[in-house]
């Protein structure tokens, strides 16, 4: 680490991103961070210049219906940054607002005398160019001076075109492999993880009621709640005659531990479950056109990451029109009644951990140590 304190400008878009962020934050207590992020940022000294919810936008439809206020934000960003004069941009996921912010920044009179002073540009989390619209991987080389990505396969699709690409390993695999032991209960909890953006909440929640309704007596259902979807989620199930159990985020590894079966949205906490061997029914339900768009645009078979690493379906996945109540019964009833499909399932789920982390130190600390070599 340094010794001469540096100025981070850090951006996250994304609640999985904020918790990477504080890590990197809590790695580098020399520091002095300034930006964007959620609620575990600001736990590690971040004053957010807004709230991190502005910016968990998804889908190509959903967009479009925020662009006003992503402009703005855009906008305020680039001035922030101006403002601060860091010796390091910062950015984790949401790869679409860092390149919109450094776009913009680079055309300002101010922001290209930051550049000649020496602001260089990082990237933790390497945009998906395997999976759909290769061509960004070359855009990318263009923006950013460096990129972390999660894993070994990425690091050829940036390099090729010159940006200096570091894998780094899968930051949830440092709070998971190895910490956690399945529990043993005589109650059958299901887990019920409709996911951590609004809009995704509100077309899978419905959902999740008409599967409550139509399951077996004998399961407890709970669902983990981010700062972004709380309120909503509590509002919403107050008048559903079977009351899921609310929770923490933070008190969801506990969860698992015990959970018989989840029943989640793809995203990152399909990785997590992945990582502590729990059996999941992978759901996904998006607005109609981005389905259609993303059907004609995406290049992979699956979109839960253990599928892909291992290549092959471990969790079953129901996307689109198939994202329903009587088809997550037929696949939960599928697994609840059969211990060999569920055994194979959890053997699979073991055999990737190899894949999540190259060694022992914290995703946050190997990228804390690289940013300024």
């Amino acid at each position: 680490m340094q010794n001469k304190k540096k100025t981070i400008f850090i951006i996250a878009g994304e609640v999985s991103g904020d918790v990477l962020g504080a890590n990197i934050m809590r790695a580098m207590p020399k520091c002095k961070f300034i930006g964007i992020g959620g609620q575990n940022m600001c736990q590690a000294g971040l004053s957010s210049i807004f709230p991190i919810s502005d910016l968990a936008v998804m889908g190509i439809v959903e967009v479009l219906t925020h662009a006003k206020t992503l402009t703005n934000r855009i906008n305020q960003t680039v001035n922030a940054i101006i403002n601060a004069k860091p010796d390091l941009l910062l950015t984790i996921d949401s790869p679409g607002f860092a390149h919109a912010v450094i776009k913009k920044l680079k055309k300002t009179d101010a922001g290209r005398t930051l550049i000649a002073n020496g602001l260089k540009f990082h990237h933790v989390v390497a945009p998906q160019v395997w999976a759909w619209r290769p061509g960004r991987a070359k855009k990318y080389a263009k923006t950013f001076d460096k990129l972390y990505a999660f894993f070994d396969f990425e690091i050829p699709y940036f390099t090729k075109y010159g940006l200096e690409t570091l894998a780094v390993g899968h930051p949830i695999a440092d709070n998971i492999i190895g910490k956690y032991k399945t529990q043993k209960n005589k109650d059958k909890f299901i887990a019920l993880m409709p996911g951590s953006r609004t809009q995704e909440v509100k077309k899978l929640l419905p959902i999740f009621h008409k599967f409550i309704e139509c399951t077996p007596n004998g399961y407890k259902f709970v669902i983990p709640t981010v700062e972004t979807t709380d309120k909503y989620i509590r509002e919403t199930i107050k008048n559903w005659n079977i009351k899921p159990e609310i929770i923490p985020a933070n008190k969801r590894y506990e969860l698992y531990q015990k959970t018989f079966i989840a029943i989640a949205a793809s995203g990152t906490v399909s990785v997590e479950l992945a990582m502590m061997h729990i059996p999941a029914i992978i759901v996904y339900k998006m607005n109609w056109l981005t389905f259609i768009i993303a059907q004609i645009l995406v290049h992979v078979r699956w979109i839960s990451l253990v599928n892909i690493l291992l290549n092959k379906q471990v969790y079953p996945e129901l996307l689109g029109t198939n994202a329903n109540a009587g088809n997550i019964l037929q696949q939960f009833n599928n697994i609840a009644d059969n211990n060999d499909i569920r055994a194979k399932m959890i053997r699979d789920l073991k055999s990737a951990d190899k894949l999540w982390r190259p060694d022992s130190a914290s995703v946050g600390e190997r990228i804390a140590n690289a940013l300024f070599k």
